[in-house]
């Protein structure tokens, strides 16, 4: 029985493009959308990060639906590898059109949900365009999280953010690079305005069960991280 609800046009965007849901989506869908903290293992391919990334999208279709959306960035992903963080601003263009042309059709305006890339290669004019109007997805590496969080104009930027996602997870679970990670999300989540939803991702993580809770030596990543739902409540 399915236990998640997207807006109509965000529904029929993806039917139309991909058909059925795949079982990490599935899964996934409802525990996101319930606000909890989600770990996603699943292979290459099974649609994980659109997993991760359509509950967001579809929450901010519909506040652009009910009133203006303001420019205000909602979700950050983080991704170790800086060339993953450009194939997923442009993975992200598709929905975004598809949905923002649905909505149009129905609603007779443009919802203009945005997402932008900062990493070392964005330009200084480039950076300014971000923090002068915020995208509503930022898209980043861990090392470009870090200096936004060191500047006042950077904080805050990520102080409306509801949601981080984080991608291959196995790159950082257990190295310095990782724990140094976790003291930004340490940071950002001190930093922001609302309750902080994570969401993990990885192919290769193992044990999942280690990952999941806080037994790798990142530093205690993934318990700074909660996957302690059961601690808060969230939205």
């Amino acid at each position: 029985m399915q236990s998640f609800r997207f807006h109509p046009a965000v529904a029929r965007w993806f039917e139309q493009t991909f058909g059925s849901p795949t079982e990490p989506q599935m899964r996934g869908w409802p525990a996101i959308q319930s606000g909890r903290h989600v770990l996603i293992s699943a292979p290459t391919g099974s649609g994980k990060t659109l997993a991760a990334f359509l509950a967001s999208l579809d929450a901010l279709f519909r506040e652009g639906v009910d009133a203006e959306l303001p420019d205000e960035t909602q979700v950050v992903y983080v991704s170790p590898l800086k060339a993953l963080t450009n194939d997923i601003r442009k993975n992200l263009q598709e929905p975004l059109a598809g949905i923002r042309a649905l909505l149009g059709e129905k609603n007779g305006r443009e919802i203009d949900v945005r997402a932008e890339v900062r990493t070392g290669d964005t330009t200084a004019a480039q950076r300014q365009a971000l923090i002068k109007k915020p995208p509503h997805i930022l898209v980043t590496t861990p090392e470009s999280l870090y200096l936004l969080l060191t500047s006042e104009s950077g904080r805050k930027m990520l102080s409306t953010a509801r949601t981080l996602i984080l991608d291959e997870i196995h790159a950082v679970v257990d190295d310095r690079r990782g724990a140094h990670l976790a003291l930004s999300v340490e940071r950002l989540e001190g930093l922001t305005e609302n309750p902080l939803q994570r969401i993990g991702l990885s192919a290769t993580q193992k044990p999942t069960e280690e990952v999941a809770t806080a037994k790798s030596s990142i530093s205690d990543i993934a318990a700074r991280w909660t996957w302690r739902s059961n601690s808060r409540s969230h939205r």
